[in-house]
């Protein structure tokens, strides 16, 4: 009896089952009914000897072997991809889709001024964006998911080529009336000033969480147990209301991020900056293209530092 090989489509299908645990679900993202991706499935299964899910009628689960072939798969389509990219890469260099990432840190504050001098530079390209924290976006880079990530530093990874921004320093923001003389400090405020202070700070998932708290590592600064925000903007305002003070990036300064709110702010000179970076795949044909946009984000932030 014949029994055909096994396809690209049939392990596209077979990764789809693994990232949804069910067949409906499947099936819609692979936009194919139901009975076909079932069908595919089934000869994968035949093609291969063995089980790769266990079917009840309320719920799917891989088989150990199952969850090893997906795992394959994965790898197996992302090669498969990057073929693609790099004929699409010859045909037009500087054009087709980009998936880009970034933190919401980063993203929001850089993205739209570097907007226009992407758009100019590069007509033909399509930027989707979506702003993730640093774990989600690795994994997306990883899996195939995302072309181009914009976070960070530090990050634990293999295979992703990075590529160094710009530093990016802090503001210390505090409610009204907190930063003058006689509090803590007027202009510039120094490392000492900040001793034993209890810092409102973003939930525990956000990197910004952990750069904060490491600014100043030679002195004692601890986050506000009491309080965690999920975004900037929401800190902002805590610290309008008179809740605490914080640290704030250079770049959602630079960006406007304080404007509008009733907080002080203050450049914190001798805080230690996080480092912002650009990252892709090794093995990505596109490489050249992310270094011209990488080149665009730093003229941006450039541009940004430059303004009143």
């Amino acid at each position: 009896m014949y029994m055909p090989h096994l396809t690209l489509r049939q392990l596209r299908f077979l990764v789809a089952l693994a990232d949804t645990l069910s067949f409906s679900r499947a099936a819609e993202i692979c936009a194919v009914t139901q009975p076909t991706l079932s069908t595919a499935l089934a000869e994968l299964e035949a093609r291969l000897g063995v089980a790769l899910a266990e079917r009840t009628r309320r719920s799917v689960i891989l088989t150990p072997l199952g969850s090893e072939i997906a795992a394959r798969a994965r790898a197996l389509l992302l090669a498969a991809q990057e073929i693609e990219d790099l004929a699409r890469a010859q045909a037009a260099p500087e054009g087709g889709d980009l998936r880009l990432g970034a933190i919401p840190t980063i993203g929001p504050y850089l993205i739209p001024r570097a907007l226009p001098g992407l758009r100019a530079r590069f007509p033909d390209l399509r930027l989707f964006l979506r702003e993730e924290m640093t774990e989600s976006l690795i994994a997306g880079l990883t899996a195939g998911r995302l072309d181009l990530i914009l976070f960070a530093l530090p990050f634990e990874a293999e295979g992703i080529e990075v590529m160094d921004l710009f530093d990016d320093g802090y503001h210390l923001a505090a409610p009204p009336g907190t930063l003058g003389p006689g509090s803590l400090g007027a202009g510039e405020v120094r490392a000492e000033a900040l001793e034993g202070a209890r810092l409102m700070l973003l939930e525990r998932g956000h990197c910004l969480q952990r750069h904060a708290l490491s600014a100043f590592p030679d002195r004692n600064i601890a986050q506000d147990d009491s309080f965690a925000a999920t975004s900037l903007p929401t800190l902002i305002a805590m610290v309008g209301e008179g809740l605490g003070i914080t640290l704030l990036p250079d770049l959602a300064i630079a960006a406007g991020g304080g404007a509008g709110a009733e907080i002080d702010t203050a450049p914190l000179p001798e805080a230690c900056p996080r480092r912002v970076v650009l990252g892709w795949r090794k093995t990505s044909a596109k490489a050249p293209l992310y270094r011209r946009i990488g080149a665009e984000l730093i003229e941006a932030r450039k541009i940004m530092s430059e303004m009143p």
